[in-house]
C-alpha cells in the first residue's frame, strides 16, 4: 500500500471498517514511516503511457460523483513530470460534465487497466484544464499525433498519490489490433501450409 494513498483515503471511517473486518492492523503498519509514493517512477510513467483508456471520476457541487470513461490513441495520456500526467479533451457529446465539476471541486480519482496483464493503477490528484491561451506549450505536449480529432482542452494533473490494485477479477481482454498481431503468425503458417497443400496436389 502507498503510504500517500493511505493517508488521503483511509479517513476515520474507512479506518472503522478495516478493524471491524479485520485488515486495520495490517494497514495500520502500511501507514508507518515515510511517505512514499507520491512521485511517479519510470514504472508508472511507462505504464500510464501505454494506456488508450482510463476510468475518471470528478464529484459535482451537489456531492455526487461521477465516473467517466476516457479514450483515445495508445499514449493520448501521459506523464509530463515525476508528479504530473496529462491527456487532450476531444470533442465529445459535449455534456461537460466532468469539466463543469472540476469548476468547483479540482479533485480526481483516476482508475487504469492493463487487462491483459491484469495490472491496475489508481490515482489520485488536483486537475487543472488548459487551453491555447492559458497554455499553448502544454497543450501542444499533449496532443496526439496521426488522429483526427479536435481538442477542446487538455487536463493537467498534478499527483497527489497512486497504488497498485491487486490483478484479482480483472477479466483479461485484448483490442482488436493486439488480437491481430498475435494471431499474424499463425496466419501466415496458415497461408504457408496452403501453398504447400496445392503444390502436392499440382504434382
Amino acid at each position: 500500500m502507498a503510504n500517500q494513498f493511505a493517508k488521503i483515503a483511509f479517513t476515520d471511517a474507512v479506518k472503522q471498517v478495516q478493524a471491524l473486518m479485520g485488515s486495520r492492523k495490517n494497514y495500520a503498519r502500511s501507514e508507518a514511516g515515510p511517505v512514499t509514493n507520491h512521485e511517479l517512477t519510470a514504472n508508472e510513467a511507462h505504464f500510464i503511457g501505454e494506456r488508450d483508456s482510463f476510468y475518471m471520476a470528478s464529484v459535482s457541487a451537489t456531492n455526487w460523483p461521477y465516473v467517466q470513461h476516457r479514450g483515445g490513441p495508445k499514449g493520448f495520456v501521459r506523464a509530463l513530470s515525476a508528479t504530473e500526467i496529462g491527456f487532450a479533451d476531444f470533442s465529445g457529446n459535449r455534456q461537460y460534465i466532468s469539466v463543469g465539476n472540476f469548476k468547483e471541486n479540482n479533485k480526481v480519482a483516476i482508475i487504469m487497466v492493463d487487462y491483459p496483464n491484469q495490472a491496475r493503477l489508481k490515482l489520485l490528484g488536483a486537475v487543472r484544464a488548459i487551453d491555447q491561451t492559458s497554455e499553448p506549450d502544454t497543450l501542444a505536449k499533449l496532443a496526439p499525433t496521426d488522429y483526427d480529432a479536435k481538442i477542446e482542452r487538455g487536463f493537467v494533473i498534478r499527483i497527489e498519490a497512486f497504488d497498485w490494485n491487486c490483478p484479482q477479477h480483472i477479466t483479461p481482454r485484448w483490442t482488436a489490433d493486439e488480437i491481430q498481431k498475435a494471431v499474424l503468425p499463425l496466419q501466415k503458417r496458415i497461408e504457408e501450409l496452403e501453398s504447400q497443400l496445392r503444390q502436392m496436389k499440382l504434382e
